[in-house]
């Protein structure tokens, strides 16, 4: 049924979702981000427990596909609001799920990947990994992303790390909340089972409850603030750097801000 990635259901009724463009290190392309949003709206329907996030092969998910991103280069601004649009969306599905989610941090997550690592109710990661928020580099914002990081980091920890496109390790991704635990790689499975556990004996409609209202009272992802993202970004389209800083990339050139 879906193409970039997989959705599986185990007897307890614990669901694992599993992004699978292994060659291109799942990174998300606009069909990946429209199964994304559809595998969202199957488990917000579905009587799963629980939901596990994670990648397979080397990395998690290394941000945007850059063959879309190529594309929103060479769009009008209405075409690249639409698509940013679709992004926040899948977003916003995927963070109002239901169920708890667990993610399975497998891989290295840079840029978009740190959006979907913010929008589990607990991530576990691998001892080792490397992490960043690499748009600036490119002239870009990690922009409809923020609204969910900065819930998950808060405003202090994010400005360490959200401005200067530095790569970071799983321990430092701790500190900064994006992380609960880092762990090595034969200790993930157990430590993401320990996290699902505690869920499968406690009332379904309770755990919903309680989720949708830490959600209610922690920051505020509404409308406003999802749309606020969106404009951001396709402003950020917009600019001279943005347009350079992508050019460099693809033409394997250095960026003129770079300093020599």
């Amino acid at each position: 049924m879906f193409e970039t990635l997989t959705l599986e259901t185990d007897a307890r009724g614990v669901a694992t979702l599993t992004l699978t463009r292994v060659d291109k290190h799942n990174a998300m392309s606009a069909q990946m981000i429209a199964e994304l949003t559809q595998a969202a709206a199957q488990l917000a329907a579905s009587e799963a427990r629980a939901v596990i996030l994670t990648g397979a092969g080397a990395s998690f998910c290394a941000g945007g596909d850059l063959a879309w991103m190529q594309q929103q280069m060479a769009a009008d601004s209405a075409t690249r609001q639409a698509e940013a649009r679709k992004l926040a969306e899948m977003l916003h599905a995927m963070n109002t799920l239901p169920q708890p989610v667990i993610g399975r941090i497998q891989g290295n997550a840079f840029g978009g990947g740190l959006g979907l690592v913010s929008i589990c109710d607990v991530a576990i990661g691998v001892e080792g990994l490397k992490f960043g928020f690499t748009e600036a580099r490119l002239g870009l914002i990690p922009a409809t992303i923020s609204p969910y990081c900065l819930a998950r980091m808060g405003e202090a920890m994010a400005r360490r790390v959200f401005m200067s496109a530095r790569l970071f390790g799983a321990q430092e991704a701790v500190t900064l909340g994006l992380l609960a635990r880092a762990v090595s790689a034969g200790d993930l499975d157990a430590a993401v089972e320990a996290e699902v556990t505690p869920y499968l004996s406690c009332a379904p409609g309770a755990v919903a409850a309680s989720k949708r209202l830490a959600r209610f009272m922690g920051p505020r992802i509404d409308r406003d603030v999802i749309d606020h993202s969106i404009r951001a970004l396709a402003a950020q389209w917009e600019t001279e750097e943005a347009r350079e800083g992508v050019r460099a990339f693809f033409a394997k050139e250095k960026a003129p801000w770079i300093a020599r």
